[in-house]
């Protein structure tokens, strides 16, 4: 049987055009690393004389990533969100994540910074910061597959 920890999870994400080096991200929140939404498929209309139809459309994919309010990883996101403000422009970013307990990856292509939290709440402990990256596709193949 597979081990199905989450705890050896590698997320390797960079933003070519302003962190083009990919970063480990490190310091995940307690129970919650990322989430990745359900998205829609297919888009449905059924006539009115009961026939159903379909059709394939594009969806982003959003996933939201959780880290803990002391996170070295927090600075990654800082400058990407920094380094669009002083640019006005927006950047994509990349992202490869291993399972390694079942043997694949995820390719992430073109993220773009939908939501970020601009600073921790402060309760007992600091909370976990958590950021939103829409991405236009995400990929899976098995670790150590040829591309």
């Amino acid at each position: 049987m597979p081990d199905i920890t989450a705890a050896n999870t590698v997320f390797l994400i960079s933003v070519p055009l302003l962190l083009p080096v990919p970063q480990q991200l490190q310091g995940f929140a307690t129970d919650d690393i990322f989430t990745a939404e359900d998205i829609d498929a297919t888009d449905t209309q059924q006539g009115v004389d009961g026939i159903l139809s379909a059709g394939m459309i594009y969806m982003p994919k959003p996933m939201d990533i959780a880290l803990q309010a002391d996170s070295v990883s927090i600075s990654f996101f800082e400058a990407w969100y920094q380094g669009q403000q002083a640019a006005v422009a927006a950047y994509a970013a990349q992202a490869t994540v291993t399972f390694t307990g079942i043997n694949t990856s995820y390719v992430c292509t073109t993220g773009w910074l939908k939501r970020y939290k601009p600073m921790a709440d402060a309760k007992k402990l600091l909370q976990p910061r958590k950021f939103r990256i829409e991405w236009q596709s995400i990929t899976p193949s098995p670790v150590g597959a040829s591309g």
